[in-house]
């Protein structure tokens, strides 16, 4: 038996952990439902804890270099410790709190390449750490997010990519260690845009919405960003035409600076 409880405690024949979600399709301000099961090994065993949360890989930038980096947020601890007994199952249903600033990971019904959001499981047995793997979950759009969206596509703006930074955007309510860009392709009449890059920063009353026009770059001169903040009501978001709005911004903008 001390030989068992030994080989438990570095993995082999231990408890193993695995989580189910009953719905992955999530809005910013919900919740994600599911349940962990945790499967005795081949001893019995003290669980000191077990705890579910959202983790993003994002993009960091640092000596002049870009890797990924795996963040975890929202990180919630299911019940206190208890003991195991050999072969047993232990099953502990949970509700997951969406930040409201979290990035979304679809549009449209089409996932977002590179947009990796997922609920992670630990469990936590003496001298041992259990990581279960991640599990996805979609983010759609909330309806004031996807105003916003549908008056780019409706100005002629195509959908170009999305990215997760680790920083944050100065003068938002931002408070997650991360942000997300939503970039898009700008028609014709725009010809002087290389992109226009979107990001939300949602709380449960509003949300910030954050633009960055970037130049393109002429035979003669640099590419320049210009950028705009305004606030947006998750409810009553509908007595705004933001594709006139949005319009007379980038005219306004691009006009002033000889830009198209």
């Amino acid at each position: 038996m001390g030989f068992k409880r030994l080989l438990a405690s570095l993995g082999a024949g231990g408890a193993s952990v695995e989580t189910e979600l009953t719905e992955i399709n999530v809005v910013p301000g919900g919740v994600v439902q599911g349940e962990v099961r945790i499967q005795g090994g081949s001893v019995t065993q003290r669980i000191e804890g077990l705890s579910v949360g959202l983790q993003a890989r994002v993009e960091v930038e640092g000596n002049d270099q870009e890797t990924k980096q795996n963040i975890e947020f929202g990180k919630v601890r299911l019940g206190g410790a208890f003991e195991l007994a050999e072969g047993a199952v232990h099953a502990v249903p949970f509700g997951l709190e969406i930040p409201w600033e979290t990035p979304i990971t679809a549009l449209g019904g089409q996932h977002l390449r590179g947009m990796d959001i997922g609920v992670t499981t630990e469990l936590q047995i003496a001298r041992a750490v259990d990581s279960g793997d991640l599990d996805p979950i979609t983010v759609h759009p909330l309806p004031a997010q996807q105003a916003i969206i549908d008056s780019f596509s409706e100005l002629g703006f195509r959908f170009k990519s999305a990215d997760m930074e680790r920083g944050h955007i100065r003068g938002t309510r931002q408070r997650l260690p991360f942000y997300q860009e939503i970039e898009f392709y700008p028609p014709e009449r725009f010809r002087g845009l290389n992109q226009v890059e979107v990001s939300f920063v949602a709380d449960d009353r509003e949300m910030d919405v954050v633009l960055e026009m970037d130049k393109k770059a002429g035979l003669f001169s640099e590419g320049s960003d210009s950028f705009r903040a305004f606030k947006v009501g998750l409810l009553d978001y509908r007595g705004t035409d933001w594709s006139a709005y949005l319009n007379q911004w980038l005219s306004e903008v691009g006009s002033r600076r000889s830009w198209f």
